[in-house]
């Protein structure tokens, strides 16, 4: 099936190509990529919205608490003033002990004056002694019947909230009423305080979306919509509103879809709770999404429309250009290698017709090249030669030295000279070591050959003057390690600690397994180094500059540990003047430390 796809669409013209391109990488990602946004700005804008209209509520109930905490602590102080007990608890005599009382007790309207949040503030109370002055009432059946009244009485204390009646005025108030327990008089009290319908309209006045402040019998307290006030739900078109829970929704007025967000609220933790509701309409958010979309549909319409007539004519000149191109292949495939293709432009069209004549020239000079080529390469396969011999006759000059030493040793001995023919046998034994040598690794044991093989010879040159100790843990000989890292350090403590030293002295090789590695100490008792002299050796050995590694010497003993087991390996350098020299280093035992 791909394979047919792949085929069928070789076989498409390029001009059909070029549409078909564009309907499949723009038109039609345009189109998801067009519904997707609109989606998602719709989406947007509702979110945006629903956030606004949450904080709409979130500050309508904090000035909302604001304004009601008032009536709060004014009830709070009420309740534990041991004057209004007084006021309201005693037993009146006249008229005039009655009108004297309330006007010594002001605090009523003291509070209604200081206080805009406040309407009213009234006292039930049953004594028969007071006058009913609005502010102080006596109880009656009709008030004791009513639900918010007996609510209070059953409760300690509690605050509730409810919306109800001032007889003075007959009109509505959102009304905190709590029970007042007078422990002296052993007597209970209503309080009403009426909070400022016109103040709490005022706050929800300034808000954008409808707002309705309702109490939990679905009367709404305050709103900003003037046709809802002094209303309840079953009288408005939100009636289906009240079975609603707290939190975002998505209801339906009058037919068309609205967005809401209520939430429950208890002020001053009272017994019960107040709602409050802000409502949306949807078609009033999506109006302006709608807009934005609507013209850029119109933009990229007129955008694919502009884009079709430049694919016509740009596969028009594709096509013409191309055309041109294959006329001239055809002729280079049928043998003219003199033809030249002219095309205008610097893109991939005008570059593959200037590669094409590359190509043509390229050709014409391959044959010509060919056999430069190949007399370049016999003459470099002649210096190979050439090369490979003089390798074979500098083989010569090492065999031939062996072969004298080896003479000179055997005359020695036919001459009863057998100190100096050993000593000869010893440094051919040296001499071949060393030229031997790779870059791989070789064993403790060969190592020590040298080293032995060495003093040795530096024993029949010194005699007397030079005695060594070897003192090696058998159980290292197999140990692994790079060739060349303990005889030059025996050298130096013979040439710079011995030489110079009358009287001669010992040189002293350790070497000993310890804590997983292989500790090596070669150490002399000759003429030492001076403290200057440690640190220059010291900073030679740390130094980062490039120095000759090939010669044998302690540099290149130090950059072979470091670069083989890392860079905390290395050696170490004590000495001091007149008591000797000792160089050290360490080696960790791995798994590949033996053979």
């Amino acid at each position: 099936m791909y394979a047919r796809i792949i085929t069928l669409m070789n076989n498409l013209r390029l001009r059909t190509k070029l549409f078909l391109s564009f309907g499949c990488v723009v038109l039609i990602p345009v189109l998801i990529v067009g519904l997707f946004l609109t989606n998602e700005l719709r989406n947007m804008a509702m979110a945006n919205a629903l956030e606004q209209i949450t904080a709409n509520v979130d500050r309508v109930k904090k000035r909302t608490g604001e304004m009601l905490n008032i009536p709060l602590d004014i009830a709070y102080r009420l309740s534990n003033d041991s004057r209004l007990e007084e006021v309201a608890n005693h037993r009146y005599e006249s008229v005039y002990d009655v009108v004297e009382a309330y006007w010594n007790y002001p605090d009523f309207r003291d509070f209604v004056r200081l206080y805009n949040e406040v309407s009213s503030i009234r006292l039930y109370i049953d004594n028969p002694t007071v006058l009913n002055n609005w502010e102080f009432l006596q109880t009656n059946e009709s008030v004791t019947q009513e639900q918010w009244y007996q609510t209070a009485l059953a409760q300690r204390g509690l605050v509730c909230w409810n919306y109800i009646r001032d007889n003075r005025n007959g009109q509505y108030y959102l009304s905190l009423i709590r029970k007042v327990n007078f422990f002296k008089a052993r007597t209970t009290g209503v309080l009403v305080v009426n909070v400022n319908t016109k103040k709490l309209n005022a706050i929800l006045n300034q808000e954008s979306f409808e707002t309705l402040i309702m109490d939990e019998n679905d009367n709404i307290v305050a709103s900003n919509r003037v046709d809802t006030q002094d209303k309840s739900l079953s009288n408005i078109d939100l009636a289906t509103l009240s079975a609603t829970g707290q939190g975002p929704h998505d209801v339906t007025i009058d037919g068309k879809p609205f967005k809401m967000v209520i939430d429950h609220w208890q002020p001053g933790g009272s017994l019960n709770s107040l709602r409050i509701i802000s409502i949306f309409s949807v078609a009033s958010i999506v109006d302006e999404p709608n807009r934005i979309i609507f013209l850029a549909s119109i933009v990229i319409l007129s955008a694919m429309i502009m884009a079709i007539l430049l694919i016509y004519y740009v596969s028009r000149l594709l096509t013409g250009r191309m055309l041109h191109l294959s006329k001239h292949i055809s002729k280079v495939a049928a043998g003219n290698l003199g033809a030249t293709l002219v095309i205008d432009g610097k893109d991939e069209i005008g570059q593959l017709a200037r590669q094409f004549n590359h190509m043509v020239r390229n050709i014409n000079e391959l044959m010509s090249e060919v056999q430069e080529s190949n007399r370049q390469k016999n003459a470099t396969q002649l210096k190979q030669n050439e090369i490979k011999f003089k390798m074979m006759a500098s083989q010569i000059n090492p065999h031939f030295l062996f072969n004298a030493l080896e003479s000179i040793r055997m005359k020695a001995l036919v001459r009863g000279q057998a100190d100096i023919s050993q000593v000869v046998r010893l440094l051919g034994k040296m001499m071949r070591k060393n030229l031997e040598v790779g870059n791989g690794m070789i064993s403790l044991q060969s190592e020590l050959e040298t080293v032995n093989s060495y003093l040795v010879i530096q024993k029949f040159r010194y005699d007397d003057r030079l005695t060594y100790e070897l003192l090696v843990d058998p159980k290292a000989n197999p140990f692994q390690i790079p060739p060349l890292i303990i005889q030059p350090l025996v050298e130096n403590c013979v040439i710079h600690g011995l030489e110079n030293r009358i009287e001669g002295g010992m040189v002293r090789v350790e070497i000993r397994l310890e804590d997983s590695y292989l500790k090596v100490q070669v150490s002399d008792n000759g003429v030492g180094i001076s403290k200057t002299r440690i640190q220059e050796i010291r900073k030679m050995l740390n130094n980062n500059d490039d120095y000759e590694t090939n010669n044998i010497g302690m540099r290149n003993i130090h950059l072979r540990l470091q670069l083989t087991y890392g860079p905390q390996f290395g050696l170490t350098l004590a000495s001091q003047i007149g008591f000797g020299t000792q160089i050290s280093f360490a080696i960790p035992l791995r798994s590949d430390s033996y053979v």
